[in-house]
């Protein structure tokens, strides 16, 4: 069983089990949140595509821990103007682990 869910304007394809990195959720370490906007899902033999959505799927996920991604840099300039800007920036973002998948 999978499906393809939609988060945080990213979508996601999940399977039970699997750990996922998602844009971070306002929710504490442990527990247990629900997507409900589920774009396909599907086994092996047969896939049910939504139009948008998958009417009653759900995907039922665990969250693990909350982090933050490795710094990048940031730096503009414009040539001959003597224009620099250097700035850092590191992403927020939520670890889950999928329990269950419901269509």
């Amino acid at each position: 069983m999978f499906a393809v869910f939609r988060t945080g304007g990213k979508q996601f394809r999940a399977e039970p089990g699997r750990t996922l990195l998602i844009p971070s959720l306002d929710v504490e370490t442990g527990e247990l949140v629900t997507f409900d906007d589920v774009l396909l899902a599907g086994t092996e033999e047969e896939v049910a595509v939504g139009e948008p959505t998958v009417e009653g799927a759900k995907v039922t996920a665990e969250v693990l821990a909350h982090d933050r991604t490795k710094k990048i840099t940031v730096f503009k300039r414009k040539r001959r103007k003597g224009y620099r800007r250097k700035q850092g920036h590191r992403q927020d973002f939520t670890v889950v682990r999928v329990a269950d998948i419901t269509v």
